[in-house]
């Protein structure tokens, strides 16, 4: 285990670094101190070009089933993998006819009727909605979107604060899209957001703001600026600049990392360290610490709280090296280290959730060109002995 501890002065860091390398003779493991990993925890044995991964309880039975979009730009079949309520996935089936070039496959409730559906997002195809027949069955309902743009992602949430969920598309140098909700699961109305060049990778949705609305949080490629822009009644008019102005932001995460009542940013970055910009009540993002002083390739970022110590931790999935878990000690008192294996995937969305019923958080990646993996949380056991 890699202890690397953060601070904002550059010369401390690399002497924390290398003193937390000293620490760590002899105790580096394979997998994570925190998280197991055995060669049976895949979805399927396929090595696809899988892009993202996502959870609900698709059959009503009560716990977390999985979506796995595949194809990016190359068509392929998405798939569902139906959990047997201890974090086992022995049944799977196709989701949809069509081979789809999908970038996205988001769950929730979108025709208002108490079971989750799913919007699946595709690059220069159409975007297609799947309607839960409740019990897992999905029928294909129509399109949402342009029909031919370089979709990257799709966000699910209630936008416009009318009580159902609409869907926000990121299109790579396109417009991105607001599409709202008539209640009934049907998006005709649409809004545009950005200017035609845009290299939108991720947005969160996120009540930055605490006043009762969603914000949009957006991460950009190409050397544009990120930016935080709050929701006033629907008008994305006022945005507050986050990163360096040329970062290559691939995901972003929203938590309060340091405790500070504040919510902060946690970027991941392609070709320069993933960084947190903390929040303040001016929204400037003014200070920020690095999370490690690697130049990753990171492709997703999440948070959450996997130790149950009252701080929001991260994951992160990287392209080049091994994915890692940072242990909060603190937010601006920086991270310890931990690498989920040895082994570099290609991961492009990591996220986390229980998937065995413990109530504790458990990590599932979604790799392009190698098996789709999760990991469970082995602290309920430790603490059983």
């Amino acid at each position: 285990m890699q202890y690397s501890f953060v601070t904002s002065n550059l010369v401390l860091q690399w002497a924390f670094v290398l003193f937390g390398c000293i620490l760590s003779m002899g105790l580096f493991a394979q997998q994570s101190d925190f998280y197991s990993m055995r060669n049976r925890f895949t979805f399927g044995t396929d090595q696809k070009r899988t892009a993202s991964i996502s959870t609900g309880d698709l059959d009503g039975d009560g716990d977390q089933d999985v979506v796995i979009a595949n194809g990016r730009h190359w068509p392929d079949q998405n798939e569902i993998f139906l959990n047997n309520g201890r974090g086992v996935f022995t049944v799977s089936y196709a989701l949809g006819f069509f081979k789809s070039t999908t970038y996205a496959a988001e769950v929730a409730d979108l025709d208002g009727d108490g079971d989750l559906d799913i919007a699946v997002g595709n690059d220069n195809a159409p975007n297609r909605l799947f309607f839960n027949q409740g019990d897992g069955q999905f029928v294909e309902s129509g399109t949402f979107g342009m029909l031919y743009a370089p979709t990257r992602n799709v966000t699910l949430g209630d936008i416009d604060n009318d009580g159902d969920v609409d869907i926000l598309i990121t299109n790579r140098g396109s417009q991105n899209e607001i599409c709202l909700n008539n209640g009934l699961g049907r998006f005709e109305k649409t809004i545009y957001f950005g200017t035609t060049d845009d290299a939108t990778i991720d947005v969160e949705l996120f009540d930055f703001d605490k006043d009762g609305d969603r914000d949009l949080i957006v991460a950009n490629r190409d050397g544009q600026q990120n930016m935080l822009y709050l929701n006033h009644q629907m008008d994305f008019s006022e945005g507050f600049p986050f990163g360096t102005g040329t970062d290559e932001t691939r995901a972003v995460a929203v938590g309060d990392f340091d405790g500070d009542g504040f919510y902060d940013l946690a970027t991941a970055n392609i070709g320069e360290p993933n960084q947190i910009y903390f929040g303040n009540a001016a929204f400037s993002f003014q200070e920020s610490i690095m999370l490690d002083t690697v130049s990753d390739y990171t492709y997703s970022i999440t948070s959450g709280d996997y130790n149950k110590d009252g701080k929001l931790d991260i994951a992160v999935g990287n392209s080049r090296g091994a994915n890692v878990v940072y242990k909060n000690l603190g937010g601006r008192k920086g991270f310890i280290i931990n690498p989920l294996g040895e082994q570099s995937s290609n991961t492009y969305d990591i996220e986390f959730v229980d998937i065995n019923g413990d109530n504790y958080l458990d990590i599932i990646e979604a790799n392009s060109d190698a098996v789709n993996r999760y990991y469970l949380n082995i602290l309920p056991r430790r603490k059983d002995r």
